[in-house]
This record gives C-alpha cells, structure tokens and sequence, in this order.
C-alpha cells in the first residue's frame, strides 16, 4: 500500500509532468492505495495554480472517489487535531497541514512509501516515490 499525495496524483494524471511514466508504473503495480480528503483539496487548487483544466481535474477526483482499489479517508476532527500536534512538534519544518495528516495517516496505517515528489516526506522518515519537480 502507499499513499497518494496531490504531487504524485499530479504526475499522474497529466502526462506533461517530467514524472507522470513513473507515476503510472508505481500505481498501476500496487492493488491498494490510500490517500485523504485534505489530499484531494489540495489536488484541485495545485491542478488550478499549474493551469490544467479545472473540469478534468474535478473529473480525476470524482473517477478516483469512485475506485474501489484508493482508499479515501475523510479527515475527521481527531485526526486534524493529531496533525496539528505533529506541526507544533515539527515548527523547524515547512509542512503544511495536508501533509501533516499524511505523516499521521501513514503511521496509523504502517504506510511507508508515498506517490509524492514532496521532500517532506523524506524529512518525517517515509519512502518518496517521485523526484522533486523543478
């Protein structure tokens, strides 16, 4: 299993992104994914920065919703307020809260790799699938 972050969803369904192939290769190989709805805000508003059609993004999200092999989990307000913990702990770093509650998510779940070019990851000790976007 690994979790899906807004930059490897990216990656993914676009395929001008430099690591959209490697995307595809990483989630068509695993039957069993996770990703949340603070993940699935973020997609929406990144796809929305980098000008790629808003109606096909607000598509993959609903395509994706409907995927029996991704796990969407709706955050709730204990596991916002875990990720809020995590940030006051964590204040040397730059994370948003999106990726907060991923940090959280993948520790409840022992998730250890996630579809992101996020170097976030990597600081908080999980496995980046994807290189940084330049």
């Amino acid at each position: 299993m690994l979790l899906l972050d807004k930059s490897g969803l990216l990656c993914y369904v676009h395929s001008s992104e430099p690591e959209h192939q490697k995307a595809v290769e990483f989630l068509d190989s695993v039957s069993v994914s996770l990703t949340h709805s603070y993940v699935l805000a973020e997609f929406v508003a990144l796809a929305q920065v980098r000008r790629f059609p808003r109606t096909a993004a607000l598509q993959f999200i609903i395509d994706l919703l409907e995927n029996l092999d991704i796990e969407t989990v709706w955050i709730n307000e204990l596991l916002h307020r875990e990720a809020v913990k995590l940030l006051m702990a964590r204040q040397d770093k730059t994370y948003s809260l999106c990726d907060a509650v991923s940090f959280v998510l993948m520790r409840q779940r022992g998730v250890t790799e996630a579809l992101t070019t996020d170097r976030h990851f990597e600081q908080e000790g999980f496995r980046r699938l994807l290189l940084p976007q330049v």
